[in-house]
């Protein structure tokens, strides 16, 4: 497919789109956190499919797939069994399958464009929604590190038998971070192998949790094919939607756009392109399947052990193992809650020491991998937002310091064994982001002007825009359900406020994406009858 050249362009269809300007040369993106790019076997060319070329696209997938394993994750699905018992495992998959079709559009973003989802963005909004949306991942990110840090805390916390306090397990949680973050200066695929190592862990302890508790095969297979749920009420309502909104969290999608760059690809090669995108999403399926086992490991044996169970119940138990944190349990007959932490010591009390310990061992895995990739996180959107030029280990402090300083209040004023109610509120402040990512998404891979032949096609257009509006839906109405628990005028006020100018923001995102899918009329400013904008300084001429 040619390109036209300038001096085949009449003069008035050169005009500078108002909606998706181009990019000058000296605006290139800049090269991203792994310099390195892993090469691709071309022996295998004649091929349909190569297990050589799969192996070689494989690792950001696996990263990517870590978000769906963080500690937030890891206790809405303890929360889900012990609440919902099996009957909502088919919501699991169906939100895991819906994240997999939103990952392979920040796949394929990354493929065609060379850029992730932030450089795309400062390159397409103006400077003030730019502004917006660079504060609004950095929420996300911030709440997503919390949970993993203070996950991370409580495994060692259990580890310890208490010994290591919160604010201990935090601190040695940062600064190994620190550490395991410069593996990669040892090769992008030894880190790549690390990570396979840390899921490995995860998989073997919350496996070995679930042959120990050895749940009824066939209502596991029950509740997860069988979308129906017998007797449920708002509280098991509840818990599906907090499901949606902890599987699919907004950084992710910047994670996963920037880290299939990682790959040496010839762009200007149509071919190379189609392979690339058609394996990464091999390889993501892959990863997500292997994700979707380790939560429904987790969901099934507290499913299984511990649904209608009462407190009483768990500290009687707790009290005859000699377990020292039967007090945890308050003496009365009202269902018991659970999270990450009176998860493992419930194992414990039920299952035995060893139970509680492979627990905890799950848990530290999940936090220390999950807050690796966060931390990527937040290099790729500094780099992408701010254009961020600084040296490696500036980079690493500054993404790391934005979220230390809420982590340790937090560890420092807030007791282990009540953490519950601050998980909530992490879990609405991701779910009120979801929005900035997903539309922007959508938008960019439906743009010609940026895809070419692999923007997205009508179907493609269509149910991702339901996907997304389900998505955002569910999750709104999540954050609805935990603002009116407050029971404070003052907070309803303040939430009003505050959504009103959310709305507005969401409206007009809503409104470029609706011009990039096509709905021409709503392109006030005629910007769709200009020729199509260039985002790099020369447009790829794929091979026919």
């Amino acid at each position: 497919m040619e390109t036209e050249r300038d001096e085949d362009v009449p003069e008035e269809s050169k005009r500078e789109p108002a909606l998706y300007s181009p990019v000058s040369p000296q605006d290139q993106p800049v090269s991203t956190y792994f310099d390195e790019r892993v090469p691709i076997p071309d022996n295998d060319s004649a091929k349909m499919f190569s297990f050589r070329k799969l192996w070689a696209f494989t690792g950001p997938g696996f990263l990517m797939s870590i978000a769906y394993l963080d500690p937030g994750n890891i206790e809405s699905d303890l929360q889900c069994g012990a609440i919902a018992g099996f009957k909502l495992l088919w919501v699991l998959l169906a939100a895991t399958i819906i994240g997999l079709l939103l990952q392979r559009l920040a796949a394929r973003l990354g493929v065609v464009t060379g850029m992730h989802l932030a450089e795309v963005r400062n390159r397409h909004y103006p400077m003030v929604p730019r502004i917006i949306l660079w504060l609004m991942v950095e929420l996300a990110i911030i709440g997503s590190d919390m949970q993993e840090v203070i996950g991370s805390a409580i495994a060692l916390n259990l580890l310890s038998v208490g010994r290591i306090p919160l604010w201990g397990g935090v601190l040695i949680t940062i600064i190994d971070t620190f550490v395991f973050l410069f593996l990669d200066k040892y090769g992008l695929r030894k880190l790549e192998a690390f990570f396979g190592v840390l899921i490995t862990i995860m998989a073997l302890s919350f496996g070995f949790e679930y042959v120990r508790v050895a749940p009824d095969q066939g209502e596991v297979l029950k509740g997860m094919f069988l979308p129906y749920c017998q007797g449920c009420g708002p509280t098991q309502l509840e818990q599906a939607v907090g499901i949606v909104g902890a599987v699919i969290m907004p950084h992710n999608i910047y994670l996963h756009s920037a880290l299939v760059k990682s790959r040496d690809i010839d762009r200007a090669n149509k071919r190379e392109v189609k392979e690339a995108n058609k394996y990464y999403f091999i390889e993501s399926s892959i990863a997500l399947f292997v994700s979707f086992l380790i939560n429904v490991f987790a969901v099934a044996v507290f499913a299984e052990a511990f649904y209608g169970k009462t407190n009483m119940e768990v500290g009687q138990k707790c009290n005859q193992s000699g377990s020292p944190h039967s007090d945890l349990f308050p003496a009365n007959n009202e269902t018991l809650e659970v999270d990450i932490y009176k998860g493992g010591v419930v194992l414990g009390c039920f299952f035995g020491p060893a139970a509680l310990y492979i627990w905890a061992i799950g848990i530290l895995a999940a936090g220390q991998s999950s807050t690796m990739t966060g931390t990527y996180s937040g290099q790729f959107v500094m780099e992408g937002f701010l254009n961020l030029r600084w040296s490696r280990f500036a980079r690493v402090l500054l993404t790391r310091s934005i979220a230390i300083l809420p982590t340790l209040l937090v560890a420092v004023f807030q007791d282990v064994q009540h953490l519950t109610g601050m998980n909530d509120f992490l879990n609405v402040l991701q779910s009120m982001q979801l929005p900035f990512a997903l539309i922007p998404i959508l938008t960019f891979t439906s743009l010609t002007s940026l895809m070419s032949d692999f923007a997205n096609g009508l179907a493609w257009k269509i149910s991702g825009g339901v996907l997304i509006l389900v998505v955002c839906a569910i999750n709104m109405y999540f954050v609805v359900v935990y603002v009116t628990a407050l029971n404070s005028t003052i907070l309803y006020v303040f939430s009003s406020l505050i959504s009103i100018a959310y709305l507005s923001f969401v409206i007009y995102l809503v409104w470029r994406c609706l011009i990039a899918l096509g709905v021409s009329r709503l392109d006030f400013r005629g910007t769709v009858q200009h020729p199509p904008a260039v985002l790099i300084d020369e447009q790829p001429e794929f091979d026919s």
